[in-house]
């Protein structure tokens, strides 16, 4: 029998004794310094187990190394989501809805949305009118007042036409955006759709702030037009019912050339 060959009937038999259940057999307690030998092999038991309890330790020691990996590995996974970027982006959409918005501003008739030329036509044509003029200068200052209000009238109905317009682009941003949103892989991305939704909704503020002021420029001219209109009529009565030359009698011929 080889070397080779005694050391594996050794194990063997050192194992099958190991693993013999302790009800078949009285428990016999053996010296930890008992030594079992097989020819030129000794065998320790006490030795072996302990082998075996470092080998179970080592063994879980790697398993919780691996497990460690894991989870660094899948927060690391979990991190590069959240820092993804949310690729798609309604901005271009929503300045050019504020670009329309205020292009019809700015294209206010007569008297633009500014405070200079707002004080220098009011001063001029409503508030300090010159009741020396004549009936005719009075009668053009008139026609100019009420070209004033027919243009603020049209410049409101103009910016409410664009903001309708811009109804339905919001809407399918909005729709596009709440699906970026749902479907977002990560915090970065969810938060990206979140601000723009954001955007999108002060892109309506937006409207709405020039829709009322379109519509108070065109009330405030009409209440101006009306207010000026009454202080010019009661002048153009006064001159009306002023006394002047007296009626004088004459002849009058209403046939020529007859008798």
């Amino acid at each position: 029998m080889t070397r080779i060959q005694s050391r594996v009937r050794a194990v063997l038999l050192a194992t099958t004794m190991l693993s013999l259940p302790l009800a078949l057999s009285p428990i016999v307690v053996t010296p930890a310094y008992a030594l079992f030998g097989f020819g030129d092999i000794v065998f320790d038991p006490s030795n072996y187990a302990e082998n075996i309890v470092q080998a179970a330790r080592a063994l879980e020691q790697i398993n919780n190394q691996i497990a460690s990996l894991q989870n660094e590995a899948q927060m690391l996974i979990n991190q590069a989501r959240n820092l993804a970027s949310l690729p798609y982006s309604s901005l271009q959409q929503i300045q050019q809805s504020v670009q329309r918005t205020q292009q019809l501003l700015g294209e206010a008739q007569r008297i633009a949305f500014e405070v200079q030329q707002v004080d220098q036509i009011f001063s001029q044509q409503y508030a300090n009118m010159d009741l020396t003029a004549s009936d005719q200068q009075l009668v053009e200052l008139a026609r100019e007042r009420w070209g004033n209000t027919v243009g603020a009238l049209q410049d409101a109905m103009r910016v409410q036409a664009g903001v309708v317009g811009n109804i339905e682009t919001q809407r399918a941003e909005l729709s596009n955006l709440v699906g970026e949103s749902q479907g977002a892989t990560g915090a970065l991305q969810a938060t990206q759709a979140g601000n723009q939704i954001l955007a999108l909704q002060a892109q309506q503020l937006t409207d709405l702030t020039a829709l009322l002021a379109a519509n108070g420029r065109a009330d405030a001219l009409s209440a101006a037009e009306q207010a000026a209109a009454a202080e010019q009529g009661r002048e153009q009565r006064r001159r009306f019912l002023e006394p002047g030359a007296a009626y004088q009698p004459g002849n009058a011929q209403m046939f020529s050339g007859g008798n």
